[in-house]
């Protein structure tokens, strides 16, 4: 059965521009169109869709919040949630690798030296190239502070050891944005570097074996020896963790409007299976109890679309507490998702537990929505200090 999404089975989101009106109208093109028909055969095979994210790339979806000046398209942390909702209403786990691309290009164009950024970050942000983000390791994951993996300065290069872990895209791109440690322990001895994927002594692991994002790659990669130039640091010494948790930010908000977007998808799935499913005499659309379920999954959805919006437009405007509005989104909006995915799943009883149905497609792909970018837990913790740490209302 095609995956094809109703998407207007909730209120949309109040407050857009005429702009953003159109970037989702673009989205939601370009999903139907290039995804839609291909995403239950790239999860099938574990095929990872090079054709298609290029495709995005033409119409500037790799670079969304790239500035221009770097090749992007300029957009806001806003414009790309609306964009990254509808990829993911057709293709999740698609969608969700294009939004960790755009991360670590945008962290590549913000802190790189202007002859890297220019001979890097257009290609990037067109889709020509792609780029994976690499921070968690065997040994630290929530606790990214504590990793191992070391860079020594030689001169007038940096010689890295060691590995990283559940890299998304590890082996199908072609820049790895590492964090590695320079100095002593702890966030303070962590230096960003930009690290051609195919440098000489780097070497990839299998492709894991996944509950869902079956369409991008996820594997281990290990640092023996290779050897950095010294303008490929991005940032100064030690201020990787800085920059780490603030593409996190928008990290986190991009996940969260991926988990939108498969809430969506799977609750316009339901919506049409009530209209056309008939039990005891009667379509499912007319039992009361499965009203009240859908009115319930497309409630928190509206809901869990406006903290995400709010908390964009937090980050947009660089204020003081947009970190702990983004953890909040990503917490509610991942989970919501989820459930309201599980909800879905269930209005369809048997047929919605096979493949021949999106959503449990949809389902597996948004649960890891709830453990990258920093679990829900380590959401938890962000904004419990913030409560306890100031004397500020969340407003």
């Amino acid at each position: 059965m095609a995956a094809a999404m109703d998407m207007h089975a909730t209120p949309g989101a109040v407050g857009l521009s005429d702009e953003q009106a159109a970037y989702r109208e673009a989205a939601r093109e370009f999903a139907l169109a290039e995804l839609g028909p291909h995403a239950a055969h790239w999860d099938a095979e574990s095929e990872f869709p090079r054709t298609a994210i290029g495709k995005a790339g033409e119409l500037g979806f790799c670079g969304l919040y790239v500035p221009e000046q770097a090749g992007g398209s300029g957009l806001t942390r806003l414009d790309a949630a609306i964009v990254f909702e509808e990829l993911a209403a057709v293709d999740p786990s698609t969608a969700a690798f294009i939004s960790i691309h755009n991360m670590a290009t945008w962290m590549l164009a913000a802190h790189a030296s202007p002859a890297l950024r220019d001979a890097w970050s257009p290609a990037l942000a067109s889709g020509a190239r792609l780029a994976s983000y690499c921070l968690t390791e065997p040994g630290a994951g929530s606790d990214a502070g504590s990793l191992r993996t070391r860079a020594e300065r030689d001169g007038d290069h940096y010689v890295l050891h060691g590995s990283k872990a559940f890299i998304s895209g590890a082996g199908a791109t072609d820049m790895l944005v590492v964090m590695a440690r320079t100095g002593g322990d702890g966030p303070k001895g962590i230096t960003a570097f930009a690290v051609p994927a195919d440098a000489e002594g780097i070497s990839y692991g299998r492709n894991e074996e996944k509950m869902g994002w079956h369409s991008q790659p996820t594997r281990g990669v290990t640092f023996d020896g290779v050897r950095i130039p010294a303008d490929h640091r991005l940032g100064a010494e030690g201020e990787g963790f800085r920059i780490a948790m603030k593409g996190l930010d928008g990290g986190r908000l991009n996940i969260a409007a991926c988990s939108l977007g498969a809430a969506q998808g799977a609750l316009d799935a339901a919506r049409r299976y009530m209209g056309e499913r008939r039990q005891f005499g009667k379509k499912l659309a007319e039992f009361q109890a499965l009203q009240f379920k859908l009115a319930d999954m497309a409630t928190d959805l509206v809901a869990a679309r406006q903290m995400v919006h709010t908390a964009a437009r937090k980050l947009d405007a660089r204020s003081h507490d947009a970190t702990v509005w983004c953890a909040m989104a990503k917490r509610f909006a991942t989970d919501a998702g989820f459930a309201i995915c599980n909800d879905a799943l269930q209005i369809h009883g048997g047929y919605g537990y096979i493949r021949e149905y999106p959503v449990e497609r949809l389902l597996r792909d948004c649960r890891v929505h709830q453990i990258l970018e920093g679990t829900n837990e380590i959401m938890r913790v962000i904004v419990a200090r913030h409560l306890l740490n100031t004397d500020e209302e969340l407003r």
